[in-house]
């Protein structure tokens, strides 16, 4: 039996017994196979595409709750990533066509990544790399954050490298930006360095720090 589903909290099922839950480490890829999709249990998942040239094309994060699966989309050179350890639930297509609860859980989530993926189209379109970043940090936020002491935690620990893929520019230059906006006071790291956005909102910040385009 499924537990009653709230959209501002993440979904937990109470059916853990029957094999279904799947465990995949941080970094580990995800397979996608045909016939089903998965349901994030508990964890983060990184959801990307694979240019040509190949490189790495943000398409959003999948929580605890959410639905991904090659069946739910057309993009070519999909793939899904743990952003920490990940516990995933697999359905069947016929259990979401025979489940009228199933099918609005979807549909729900569905409409969360779809936000994602818009806010993360318009945050590409920025021209200048800082102000990618900060927005990027901003949508970060608001989705992944958890509120801490100091202000806003991101509760998955990012690399300089995902960030610098989620808005296409080099490794380097989020270092950079990064201990720029640390000593401006915008963010700090804690201990496991996870980032912290401070009290401070990032968007109110003056705008003369260094361009570093």
């Amino acid at each position: 039996m499924l537990l009653a589903y709230n959209p501002t909290q993440p979904l937990l099922l109470e059916e853990t017994e029957d094999g279904r839950l799947h465990f995949y480490e941080r970094g580990e890829t995800i397979p996608l196979v045909g016939g089903g999709v998965w349901q994030v249990y508990r964890g983060v998942a990184q959801l990307s595409q694979l240019s040509p040239q190949g490189d790495e094309i943000l398409l959003g994060w999948a929580q605890p709750g959410t639905f991904f699966g090659s069946w739910l989309t057309f993009v070519d050179s999909y793939q899904v990533k743990g952003l920490s350890g990940l516990y995933l639930k697999w359905y069947g297509i016929e259990d979401l066509n025979n489940s009228a609860e199933l099918s609005q859980m979807a549909f729900t989530q569905l409409a969360r990544r779809m936000r994602q993926t818009e806010a993360l189209l318009a945050i590409s379109g920025l021209k200048r790399v800082e102000d990618r970043l900060q927005q990027l940090l901003h949508l970060l936020e608001q989705e992944l954050g958890e509120t801490v002491e100091k202000g806003t935690r991101i509760k998955v620990r990012l690399t300089h490298q995902n960030l610098a893929n989620a808005i296409a520019t080099t490794r380097v230059t989020v270092t950079r930006l990064l201990g720029e906006f640390q000593r401006q006071g915008w963010l700090c790291f804690d201990s496991n360095r996870h980032i912290i956005i401070t009290s401070v909102k990032l968007d109110s910040a003056p705008k003369s720090h260094p361009s570093f385009n």
